[in-house]
């Protein structure tokens, strides 16, 4: 399916620190057919070229054919790309370092050139997929403020950026935990792991950025909280934000299970995902929940409630407390606005 290119493809770009539900977000959005998920195309150069992993098809990125077929549109096929100059120009402009410099309202020539460059191969890749889908709007997972600052500077690209929170506790929790990386395709692999205080070091200038960043781009903010606990608004007020209209056909695919919760039905478009599973989308790294099998639950993860250790807790909290603060996680479960402008 294709439709004409858009002269300025539109993304939605979701920032924020990790374990804060991107990938849930992502596949439900994923659903209705005016949005193509690519999943987090920063970790594209190394972990799909290099590393050939399994796309969220289930197929490697090299026989994926959606991924073949965006590469030949982008580029003239993957292999006229340079991985070895882009890992390069990743590291002099997608790094958490750089974005002091980004912020900036002028760059030298000579930056500017590198951060234009860098910021038109994701662009290309954008406008690819759109057309390759007939979708209105990509959205890109790829959480880094660095890349979205990049981005921040891109000629031709509409930018609508999702600051998406989780209490800094939880995402604590999860990112002590070992989690094994199904899109490896020889061996066996882990995510990384990080201690309390380091995922509050993370958190803090992860987030801090964002706010930095609405100066340059349209930034909406997200509580992950406030996003399980009413799914269907949530789609509303994305769809809005990303220019979408509001298509009741985009909230079909919630239904009740039995706990209350809201999931997602079933949009068999690709072959790879079982008839009884939800559509998966063509995306790159992320979350394993992107090769569930089955339905996709919508619901407030608490166990860090009673897993997290006191002691860490304790780190977390002290450390992260002036975010905690504005975003409502101060000493109760959250009842400040669900979705506010940055």
């Amino acid at each position: 399916m294709s439709a004409p290119e858009p002269t300025e493809p539109r993304v939605l770009f979701v920032g924020g620190l990790g374990r804060s539900g991107s990938t849930l977000l992502e596949l439900l959005l994923a659903q209705s057919a005016d949005v193509c998920a690519v999943g987090e195309v920063v970790h594209l150069w190394e972990r799909a070229l290099g590393a050939d992993e399994r796309c969220g098809c289930g197929e490697r990125f090299s026989a994926c054919p959606f991924w073949q077929r965006v590469g030949e549109h982008a580029f003239g096929g993957w292999s006229a790309v340079d991985r070895d100059d882009v890992l390069a120009l990743k590291d002099r402009v997608d790094r958490t370092r750089h974005i002091p410099r980004l912020a900036k309202n002028s760059l030298s020539p000579e930056q500017l050139a590198d951060v234009r460059r860098y910021a038109d191969l994701y662009t290309r890749i954008y406008r690819a997929a759109l057309a390759e889908t007939g979708a209105r709007v990509v959205v890109d997972s790829s959480k880094h403020a660095s890349l979205a600052f990049a981005l921040s500077w891109a000629e031709g690209l509409d930018l609508r950026v999702l600051h998406l929170v989780r209490d800094s506790r939880a995402v604590a929790y999860s990112w002590g935990k070992q989690v094994r990386r199904p899109e490896v395709v020889d061996g066996e692999d882990f995510m990384p792991t990080f201690s309390p205080f380091e995922v509050s070091k993370l958190w803090t200038a992860q987030n801090a950025a964002f706010h930095l960043l609405a100066a340059r781009a349209q930034v909406l903010r997200l509580r992950y909280e406030d996003f399980t606990a009413d799914p269907a608004g949530t789609v509303r007020r994305l769809r809005e934000f990303a220019g979408l209209p509001d298509d009741p056909e985009a909230l079909r695919i919630l239904t009740s299970d039995d706990s209350g919760s809201a999931r997602p039905t079933p949009r068999p478009d690709l072959e790879p995902s079982p008839p009884t599973a939800p559509f998966r989308a063509h995306s790159v790294a992320g979350n394993p929940l992107r090769f569930s099998g089955g339905p996709l639950t919508v619901r407030r993860d608490e166990a860090w409630r009673n897993r997290l250790p006191r002691r860490s807790r304790a780190v977390v909290s002290l450390a992260t407390l002036p975010f905690r603060v504005r975003y409502g996680y101060l000493g109760q479960r959250g009842s400040d606005e669900s979705v506010e402008k940055a």
